[in-house]
């Protein structure tokens, strides 16, 4: 450590040194620059000199500067607006438009058939549809007086095959006859008519015919 100290004492005093003589050197330059430049101070110098005359003057035209290119100041364009504009068709150039195709006309709907009202009418007597059928009692006193005849019965079915309605379509002239056959018919079960095959109401004729046997 203590050989460290005194190494780097003796270069700060080297250093020291050399800047003492760098100063010493350059305050010598200035003292010798002086010493030399004193006497030439000292002399005091009376010189005349004989001046000339002064030859005449021309008059120099003043020289002219070329004249600076002005630059011409360019007109400030307008900012242009763009505009797109549709070229005008002239009266040859008119393109022909093709008429828009017409549709064809709806056809017509076709009216729907309307379904028939009403009950339909049997074709034959009401017995050949009817699977439970009762014949008409015949009346007692009817018996004792020989009361005979036809009676004709309009009959009307329901959707169900059932009789709902009957009604004397002919008599056989007597009351009695004609009474025991509507009270017979009512009891009768038959086949529903049918029409598209849906169950209907339908209509038929059915005659009961009064015969006295063993006269």
């Amino acid at each position: 450590m203590g050989e460290m100290f005194r190494a780097l004492r003796r270069e700060q005093f080297a250093g020291l040194l050399l800047v003492l003589l760098i100063h010493i050197f350059a305050l010598w330059g200035l003292w010798s620059h002086r010493l030399l430049a004193a006497p030439q101070e000292a002399a005091t110098l009376f010189v005349n000199f004989i001046v000339p005359p002064a030859p005449p003057r021309v008059a120099e035209a003043p020289k002219r500067e070329p004249p600076k290119p002005q630059r011409e100041a360019l007109p400030r364009s307008q900012p242009r607006q763009l505009a797109a504009e549709a070229p005008a068709l002239a009266a040859t150039d008119a393109v022909a438009v093709p008429p828009a195709p017409t549709s064809a006309p709806a056809p017509a709907p076709v009216p729907a058939l309307a379904a028939p009202v009403g009950p339909v009418t049997l074709g034959a007597e009401l017995a050949v549809s009817c699977a439970e059928r009762t014949a008409p009692a015949y009346p007692p006193l009817s018996r004792r007086m020989s009361e005979t005849g036809t009676t004709v019965l309009r009959v009307e079915l329901d959707e169900q095959g059932g009789v709902s309605s009957a009604r004397v379509a002919t008599g056989s002239g007597f009351d009695r006859l004609d009474a025991a056959a509507l009270a017979a018919v009512k009891t009768w079960r038959c086949n529903p008519a049918q029409r598209n095959g849906q169950p209907v109401r339908a209509v038929a004729l059915q005659p009961f015919k009064f015969v006295l046997q063993g006269n």
